[in-house]
């Protein structure tokens, strides 16, 4: 069996089970999305029959939590072995009123090479699939109880594995399963346009995040490569035509970096190009990682940024800063994996 049946639709696991009943699917499913780790659980199937489903599948989750790292502010990351033994890390996240998010990865690694983040510079290996991400999600909560929002900005260009993060997205959204809401969950993407407008077309109408980073087109591309791919003007463009289909308001990620994209040109060219698209903007001040030439902007830097946002009329926000103690928070994924390679 390619998939775990934590990432099946109940007829899948139907068919994966050999039920003779399609209900008993729905059941399994309904386990599966309260957290269930095996059959035994599943007080409502016989025991004959659950004797019967740990012998044809003896192991639920495709894949086990490695590591757990928890910080000073409450934020737990966990790294997840994978059944071919690559990793990825995922976190919780928790806000000062109570809100836990969960950030899940998409992929084994990266391969967009964003300058700044940590995962970038671990390269790509594959993609995951619906059970390994909705497995993240499951371990998250197991340990940190209820979780009420969930982004897909982990390790991964999400847009780049869109069937799959539909898959799961499904599976989160279903009342029948785990029965968030779709203004509960956010797809994070470094600009993917045909991702985007595959997203217009057929959905999940979840929220959408774009990380800009820059509206100056070199200071981009040497930021974001995926800018010599998909440029500023084809972004725009995308983005408008997924705002006409949706209606939804979008939100700009700005990771500033001091010195590098912090200066008022910058926040200037921002004010410019999100010109007749709806948006908020969050501002994200660069998280440290080792090895890796930025520093975070200064204080005055960023009050100076947000400013002219404000004063242009953009909605924009400061990052709440979570998780940096277990280098858990934006761009810092991917810390505790030295290698992206199976059985590594």
């Amino acid at each position: 069996m390619d998939k775990a049946l934590t990432g099946m639709a109940p007829a899948e696991i139907a068919g994966a089970c050999s039920f003779r009943e399609a209900f008993r699917g729905r059941q399994v499913y309904h386990w599966l999305a309260r957290g269930a780790t095996d059959f035994d659980a599943m007080s409502d199937i016989a025991k004959a029959e659950r004797e019967r489903l740990k012998a044809r599948i003896p192991r639920i989750y495709s894949s086990t939590v490695a590591q757990e790292l928890e910080d000073e502010d409450g934020s737990l990351k966990l790294q997840i072995r994978l059944k071919d033994g690559a990793a990825v890390e995922c976190v919780l996240l928790e806000d000062i009123e109570g809100r836990k998010t969960a950030c899940l990865s998409s992929q084994v690694g990266c391969p967009m090479g964003c300058a700044f983040c940590k995962t970038g510079s671990l390269g790509f290996l594959r993609n995951l699939g619906s059970d390994e991400i909705i497995e993240q999600f499951h371990f998250l909560g197991a340990r940190k109880g209820e979780i009420s929002n969930v982004v897909f900005m982990g390790m991964g260009e999400p847009l780049l594995n869109l069937e799959e993060v539909r898959k799961a997205i499904a599976i989160l959204l279903d009342p029948e399963a785990i029965g968030l809401s779709r203004r509960k969950i956010t797809i994070s993407t470094s600009g993917i346009v045909p991702g985007i407008r595959d997203l217009a077309a057929k959905g999940p109408q979840v929220r959408l995040a774009v990380s800009l980073t820059s509206a100056i087109p070199g200071t981009r591309s040497d930021l974001m490569p995926v800018n010599k791919s998909y440029g500023l003007e084809e972004l725009k463009a995308a983005l408008i035509e997924y705002q006409e289909a949706t209606g939804e308001r979008i939100t700009l990620e700005a990771a500033l970096m001091g010195g590098a994209n912090s200066g008022a040109d910058s926040a200037r060219a921002l004010v410019e190009w999100a010109r007749g698209l709806h948006v908020q903007v969050n501002v994200i001040p660069w998280n440290k990682v080792p090895g890796l030439p930025f520093s975070e902007p200064s204080r005055d830097e960023l009050e100076a940024y947000l400013r002219i946002l404000e004063d242009s009329g953009i909605e924009a926000s400061r990052r709440m800063r979570r998780g940096r103690g277990v280098m858990g928070a934006c761009g810092q994924l991917g810390d505790t994996l030295k290698a992206q390679e199976p059985g590594a």
